[in-house]
């Protein structure tokens, strides 16, 4: 298949395998061309893409304008803060005027679920995710998926953990759907209050013991705490969440086997990972960054050609 079978990438929930196998296929392609001197092709050339952040972002929002600009498309920023979202327009206007402006592809990040469903339902243009509340992040599961792929040739049969604060995190849930289409093993780490109801409808087990988690898996990728998703305290203090669930290099060296560190970022050092964990050799974080500009290229490489020219 050379097509993906969404005209959208609103989650993962709504891929097939297929097409995560075609995203990371193209990926492929791209990562070999983004290590060249010459870095840009003209794939895009004809395409106008709209970066949309109603939230604040670096690393997502840097990802895809590098890759927009690698494709050689034409780019519109957009920021909230000095908006006329601050005077009371709505969302559908606000992408109406943009899209009045001959936009084809709409990448978004708001702070609502469902923002990202609601646009692909309402105007004329490929919609991608870029994080919507606490519900998806597709690109930041496909990367971590891909930089596992990467790491260990395949991610079928590999044991997952997903440790830290699963329930205000969208980039859990978009990695257990990811990982498991994939056909990994995948079990989340942390303390109760920070896990959802619905886990066991998410077909994952729980792990409440830190070391007993990092002795079953073959990738631990580490979450931070989301103080501002949080209304109130899941857990006594920052200082007491580190000593039970931080790893530092004590934790690893105390393990019987060497095991691979994955963070989306931005990572609390001293929180969730010392910082000689974050810069070891069992670290592909920096990995994740330089694939999560590869995948975001075939995203929309593919997603572009699903457009009708008229």
């Amino acid at each position: 298949m050379n097509n993906l079978s969404v005209d959208h990438l609103l989650g993962i929930k709504y891929l097939e395998k297929s097409d995560i196998e075609l995203i990371f296929k193209t990926a492929d392609n791209f990562k070999k061309i983004i290590s060249q001197p010459i870095k840009k092709v003209p794939s895009l050339r004809d395409i106008t893409i709209a970066n949309l952040f109603f939230e604040n972002s670096t690393r997502t929002k840097l990802s895809f304008e590098l890759a927009e600009k690698r494709l050689s498309a034409d780019i519109i920023n957009f920021s909230s803060v000095s908006s006329s979202i601050k005077k009371g327009e709505t969302l559908l206007d606000t992408v109406n005027n943009i899209l009045a402006m001959k936009v084809d592809i709409v990448v978004i990040r708001h702070p609502n679920p469902g923002a990202s469903v609601f646009l692909s339902r309402n105007i004329d243009a490929k919609i991608i995710n870029a994080g919507d509340g606490t519900h998806e992040h597709p690109t930041q599961a496909l990367l971590d998926s891909y930089s596992i792929r990467e790491k260990y040739g395949e991610v079928k049969g590999k044991k997952i953990v997903v440790i830290g604060d699963i329930l205000h995190s969208r980039v859990a849930l978009s990695n257990i759907f990811c990982l498991r289409k994939l056909g990994a093993e995948v079990r989340v780490c942390g303390p109760s209050s920070l896990m959802p109801k619905n886990l066991e409808s998410l077909q994952v087990e729980h792990f409440s013991d830190l070391k007993e988690a990092l002795e079953w898996c073959d990738v631990a990728n580490v979450l931070r705490i989301q103080l501002e998703r949080q209304d109130v305290n899941y857990f006594p203090s920052l200082r007491e969440y580190a000593m039970v669930y931080g790893i530092d290099k004590n934790v690893l060296d105390g393990l019987k086997k060497d095991i691979t560190i994955m963070h989306p970022g931005p990572i609390n050092r001293g929180v969730e990972l010392s910082s000689d964990v974050a810069d070891s050799s069992h670290s592909i974080i920096l990995d994740q960054v330089e694939n999560g500009v590869a995948i975001r290229m075939a995203v929309l490489y593919l997603l572009a050609g699903k457009i009708k020219l008229n």
